[in-house]
Order: C-alpha cells, then structure tokens, then sequence
C-alpha cells in the first residue's frame, strides 16, 4: 500500500478533493493533506490527516520530512 501526500492551497484545483477522498476509500496506507497557506481545513473523509505549514504546526523540516516519507507527493 502507499502513503499519498498531498499539498493544497486555497487556490488549488477543485478536483483534488475527490482525489484524496478516492485514496482514502481505495485504503491507502496514508493519505494527508498540508495546507501550504492560511485557508480554512477543507471537508476531509474520515481517515485523511490534516496539518498546516506555519507556527503551531508545521516547519519547514518538518514538512521535508514528511515529503520524503511519503510514496506519492502531490501538489495541488
């Protein structure tokens, strides 16, 4: 199974959401989504985790992390 990464903004692509909603339900290891800005979390299914790249969360490192432990990067 593989772990999907997926890196929003506010501007990004209506059709992310079907996307991950789809790895989620196909049973992906992991599926999580970044918000890359200070757009509100958007509707995720159960079982998609949340973070955001800024203070109280996410740094930089942080993120190379987790871009480097995951099997697919995508940003939207």
């Amino acid at each position: 199974m593989a772990a999907f990464l997926h890196l929003l903004r506010r501007d990004s692509s209506p059709a992310a959401l079907p996307v991950i909603a789809a790895q989620a339900r196909a049973g992906a290891e992991a599926v999580m989504v970044v918000q890359l800005d200070d757009a509100p979390a958007p509707a995720l299914p159960d079982g998609v985790a949340w973070r955001r790249l800024g203070p109280g969360d996410l740094d930089h490192a942080s993120l190379l992390d987790l871009v480097f432990a995951s099997d697919h990067v995508i940003a939207w």
